[in-house]
């Protein structure tokens, strides 16, 4: 869901899921401070492709133990593969290849399973009870810190990176003393965060340098 702010888009993730009840998410989002979950990806492609390559390689033996019980021959595939498992050894280099393969696709579905994967989509508070899970987009984020930032008075140009724990602001003032500015900036983003409303306390890194004279 996408809600304009001004001269800047926020983009707001809302997932209809109830958080149990009693839980740390709650307690972290009626109070702004905590450990609230960090939004998950369905991946949905990695485990159709898991899905798929399970039930038809299980299809497949089912099938071959099927024909067999009826006294009919195995499938040739199968035959085949119990000849070259009688002659290959676990040192062959076709076996290490096809074990180092097995071993790299079991790493990348564990890595899959055991990461956010929505690490664009930074959680938000929200009232205990409420239902409801809220986001905010990183780049959304960024856009309004910077528009905040551009506000500050000697400010020329201002660039906003938004991590997943920290904020990373640059600066550049073409008059006022830098520590002037800086101080102000970090007054200016510590208001700009705080009405973010993001459930994970965060803090401007600011770094004001002085503008290029005639660049524009």
């Amino acid at each position: 869901m996408t809600v304009p702010d001004g001269s800047a888009e926020r983009s707001a993730h809302v997932s209809a899921e109830q958080p149990p009840h009693g839980s740390a998410e709650q307690t972290a989002h009626g109070s702004g401070h905590g450990s609230a979950h960090w939004f998950r990806s369905a991946r949905r492609l990695p485990a159709a492709l898991t899905a798929l390559a399970v039930f038809v390689v299980t299809g497949l033996f089912l099938y071959d133990l099927a024909a067999v019980r009826a006294h009919r021959p195995g499938m040739r595939w199968r035959r085949e593969l119990v000849q070259q498992l009688e002659r290959q050894t676990p040192a062959d280099t076709a076996v290490l290849i096809g074990g180092g393969i097995l071993v790299a696709v079991g790493a990348v579905l564990l890595l899959l399973a055991l990461t956010p994967g929505l690490r664009g989509i930074l959680p938000m508070r929200t009232p205990p009870g409420a239902g409801v899970r809220a986001g905010l987009g990183r780049k959304a984020a960024a856009q309004v810190l910077r528009d905040r930032a551009m506000e500050v008075s000697g400010v020329r140009s201002a660039r906003v990176k938004v991590g997943r724990s920290h904020i990373r602001v640059r600066a550049a003032s073409h008059f006022r003393e830098l520590d002037e500015v800086r101080a102000e900036l970090d007054e200016v983003l510590a208001v700009g965060i705080d009405e973010l409303g993001l459930a994970h306390p965060m803090k401007a890194r600011v770094r004001v340098n002085r503008a290029a004279v005639g660049k524009r």
